[in-house]
């Protein structure tokens, strides 16, 4: 599975930190550290070669020795500043407590003694460098599934092992599942688990608030399909924001889409159809779920997207040598 970018960030600005303080390392030793590959820390070190600070004149460059790094060893002769205590303005104080406070919050926090033991004294040290104006920030978050659940999710997600999960449904069919859990995430007012369903063999999302037992079995999770082969960008599925917004009207029998993908709402229609609303973070992910899902699909909107998986469709269909695809999701 392919590497999060802001994991090999947390990477990459902890080897500066390291190598500030402790000398020249040897680049074996410092893949062992940070749990990565030779080849790997020699990749991160090129590209903090051409990092910096604004300007990115070679002055403003993080620097290594050259002659070191021949000899297999990593010696930083220039951090360019990137050690330094940051400073905060009270505004990005204050949004960091209520980003604390609100993560304090959540149940996965709360399961976990020394996660919440760092949350509390990140927290703790920004209210009193903030002081009064952090008392005027109140964050109060819906409750998020089972604290038994939760903690069963979390201990998995910690030890990366499987879990046994007894899911239900908006329309109370009640499943077991065997899951290979990949994060927690918060959409709206809901958690939801991401993870790789063996029962589905693919990924699928769950409202942890319906998950109604979870256990924690002692089977590693397993390598699965990357993004090439369609996995779900976990990741973009969640992000919200102003991302646009796509209307989708389904065949009774594609329900399980509404149940394991985040979306906006649900709207019942009187023909037993139902039509969903959904954040378009993922525009290839959504395609691709669409043009598999076709016979079930009635209707698109807005048009350029039912444009965008019409053109995919045909585009697939000539390179077998068969005429224009006959779409079944119309404009609304």
């Amino acid at each position: 599975m392919a590497e999060r970018a802001d994991d090999r960030l947390l990477r990459l600005l902890g080897i500066v930190a390291y190598l500030d303080g402790a000398g020249p390392v040897s680049i074996a030793d410092l893949a062992g550290r940070f749990g990565t590959t030779p080849a790997q820390i020699q990749k991160d070190v090129d590209a903090l070669w051409v990092s910096g600070t604004p300007g990115y004149w070679p002055d403003d460059l993080i620097d290594f020795d050259a002659a070191s790094i021949d000899r297999g060893v990593v010696h930083l002769t220039e951090a360019r500043g990137m050690t330094r205590p940051l400073r905060l303005g009270t505004r990005e104080a204050i949004a960091l407590v209520a980003a604390l406070r609100a993560m304090k919050a959540t149940d996965a926090v709360q399961a976990d003694p020394a996660r919440s033991a760092v949350v509390e004294s990140a927290l703790r040290k920004l209210t009193d460098a903030t002081g009064e104006a952090a008392s005027a920030v109140d964050v109060r978050l819906a409750p998020g599934g089972d604290r038994q659940v939760v903690a069963a999710i979390s201990s998995a997600l910690t030890n990366r092992h499987r879990l046994r999960i007894r899911y239900v449904t908006s329309s109370d069919v009640v499943s077991e599942r065997e899951v290979d859990p990949v994060r927690l995430h918060t959409q709206d007012e809901f958690a939801y688990l991401a993870a790789w369903c063996y029962r589905a063999d693919a990924p699928r999302t769950f409202r942890v608030d319906r998950i109604l037992e979870a256990t924690e079995t002692d089977v590693p999770v397993q390598a699965h399909p990357g993004d090439a082969t369609g996995e779900i960008d976990f990741a973009a599925l969640f992000a919200g924001g102003s991302s646009p917004l796509a209307t989708i009207r389904f065949a009774p029998r594609a329900r399980w889409f509404a149940e394991e993908v985040p979306v906006e709402s649900v709207r019942n229609l009187p023909d037993g159809d139902f039509e969903v609303t959904l954040r378009v973070t993922n525009p290839g992910w959504l395609r691709s779920s669409l043009i598999r899902l076709a016979p079930l699909v009635r209707s698109v909107s807005p048009g350029v997207l039912a444009d965008d998986v019409a053109g995919a469709a045909n585009g697939a269909l000539a390179l077998y040598g068969v005429g224009d695809a006959a779409t079944s999701a119309d404009h609304h």
